[in-house]
Formats: structure tokens, C-alpha cells, sequence
């Protein structure tokens, strides 16, 4: 006879996927000492330690653990595909729904897209995450996400994509910056003047390959994985930088003014959507998720972004 919940199986996952009981409580919204009971509680029915109590550096899965968690994650996805099922079966949108979306735009669209579609399916439980692109598609394939909000770059063939918005690239610029007057630039304007260079995985060589149609390189003079930060070193004038979504402020996060400029010519667009693993639409809430995100920008909701709606 069983003697553990499923509800204590989520704790300990959280506790592993997290390393910390207050980093878990955060995640899953529930109190420190019940998840440290839960923990408590499963050990002594395993008869296992699961933890190694480090007070400067949280907890650490023992090797009994880290196998405890494999099979943990399991058991919660098999019980998450029985609820679609049952979903199915009763025509309703319940269970949890983990969504990644791509450093680069999440505050930008995940908040909006998470708070009405929650408001639409209150049974659903929804949690986020917010990864580059090789991290998005890695936690997809251990299943650690449902659905990713990002960008068609270097997609693998194993993956689903779903097109929504197609969002050509667009310069940034100081109000002081030499091309800031104009109405648009060029890539071979661009290449003549200091660049902050959004450096994450895959990104970077997007932004890069624009230069190869023009046959030159850019002068990059800094480098940042932080979509804030590369807008206040804009503002600060150490240079123009390339991005896909429009912001919403015309100034940086510091206070300073930011042009916005199309870039005229042969450039790439990339398209923004949703990507699953090839199975996932079997599941009703990242079905209804799908279809939220696409009816969310065929009402024109997410036109503040920029580009040209495709769903």
C-alpha cells in the first residue's frame, strides 16, 4: 500500500529541481516547513536520505536522490497525462502546464499571455521559465517544459513549432547616435559605427549573419545576455545593438532615450511561436495554450511587439 502522495512527490521535485526549500516554496507557492515535512515524511517511508544538509548551500540530492528525482519526474508526468485524459474525456483544460519562453522577450509577452490564459482556465496550474535557446530546447526534450514562447533559430527536426508573429530586425540607437535622425538605417550603416551585441546561444549568430549579406563584419564593442542592460548601454551611447521585438518605453531602463529604426534591405525576419515536443499536442492544456497565444494575436493583442501576425 502506497503511503506517499502525489502531492509530496511535487514537493521533492521542486526541492531537486531547485536546490533549496525556500527557492521550491517560491516555485510551487507553498510553505517552507510543509515542504520540509514532506521531504521529512518521504525519506522515512523510502528509508532513504534523499538531501545532504549543507546550511551555507542548501540541499543536495544524495545519489539515492538523484534517482529518487528520475522516477519522481515520471510518476508526475504519467499522473499530468492522466488528468489530460480525463481532460479529454470530460471536454475540460485542467492540470499543470509548464511554459519556457526566450530570455529575450519574456517580459515582454509571457505576463500577458500567462495572466489572460489563466484567467480563461483557472484549473490549469501554469509555471514559467525564462532560458536561452539551447536550454529551451534541451528542457523540452527531458520534458521539463510543455511549450516554449520563442524564435524559429537552428530548430531541431524532433521539435514542433508553431508560427504566430514574423518580427523583422530593428536597430537601437542613442538619441546622440550619429543615424538617429534618420528614418531608417541599413545594414552597411550599421557596420560602420560600435555595436553591444546581445550574446546569448544562437542569438548572437543571428544578429551576426545579418552583416554576411553585406560581406562585413561588425565592430562589436561590448557584449551582454541582458536584453535590460544591452538597452541602457544603447542609451549610454556605447554603441547601436540589433533586436527582433520592439520595447514598449522609448527609454532605457536607466532613464535614457532610445531611437528604434527599421533596418532597410535584404534582412532576415525571424518568426516568433510556440514550440513543443512532437507529442505534446496530446495534451489539452498545451492545446488550449496553442490556441490562446494564436487568437491573442489574430485580435491584434500583441501588436504593440511589432511585425506581422501569422496565426
Amino acid at each position: 500500500m502506497l503511503r506517499y502522495t502525489l502531492r509530496q512527490l511535487e514537493y521533492f521535485v521542486a526541492v531537486g529541481e531547485t536546490g533549496s526549500i525556500a527557492r521550491a516554496s517560491e516555485r510551487i507557492n507553498v510553505s517552507s516547513p510543509s515542504i520540509s515535512s514532506a521531504i521529512s515524511q518521504l525519506e522515512a517511508e523510502f528509508g532513504l536520505p534523499l538531501f545532504v544538509r549543507q546550511h551555507a548551500q542548501g540541499l543536495s540530492l544524495t545519489q539515492a536522490g538523484r534517482e529518487m528525482l528520475v522516477q519522481a519526474q515520471l510518476v508526475l508526468r504519467e499522473a499530468g497525462a492522466m488528468m489530460d485524459i480525463a481532460g479529454d474525456i470530460a471536454g475540460t483544460v485542467r492540470g499543470p502546464l509548464s511554459v519556457g519562453c526566450l530570455l529575450t522577450f519574456a517580459q515582454l509577452v509571457l505576463p500577458t499571455l500567462r495572466k489572460g490564459f489563466e484567467a480563461d482556465f483557472p484549473d490549469v496550474r501554469m509555471r514559467q521559465h525564462e532560458m536561452n535557446q539551447v536550454e529551451l530546447f534541451s528542457a523540452l526534450r527531458r520534458s521539463e517544459i510543455d511549450v516554449a514562447l520563442t524564435y524559429d533559430l537552428e530548430l531541431p527536426a524532433d521539435l514542433q513549432f508553431t508560427a504566430l508573429v514574423l518580427l523583422p530586425p530593428i536597430a537601437l540607437l542613442s538619441a546622440d547616435h550619429p543615424l538617429a535622425q534618420q528614418t531608417s538605417v541599413t545594414m552597411d550603416d550599421l557596420s560602420k559605427h560600435p555595436m553591444v551585441l546581445l550574446d546569448l546561444p544562437l542569438s548572437a549568430d543571428y544578429f551576426l549573419s545579418l552583416f554576411d549579406v553585406i560581406g562585413e563584419k561588425p565592430v562589436i564593442a561590448e557584449r551582454t545576455r541582458d536584453m535590460a542592460v544591452m538597452r541602457s548601454m544603447v542609451g549610454n551611447d556605447f554603441g547601436y545593438s540589433i533586436a527582433n521585438v520592439r520595447p514598449l518605453s522609448d527609454t532605457s531602463p536607466d532613464g535614457n532615450p532610445v531611437r528604434v529604426l527599421p533596418i532597410a534591405g535584404d534582412v532576415r525576419a525571424l518568426r516568433m511561436g510556440l514550440l513543443t515536443a512532437q507529442d505534446a499536442a496530446r495534451s489539452n492544456a498545451v492545446r488550449a495554450f496553442i490556441d490562446y497565444a494564436s487568437n491573442l494575436v489574430a485580435t491584434g493583442q500583441l501588436d504593440r511587439i511589432g511585425g506581422q501576425p501569422l496565426a
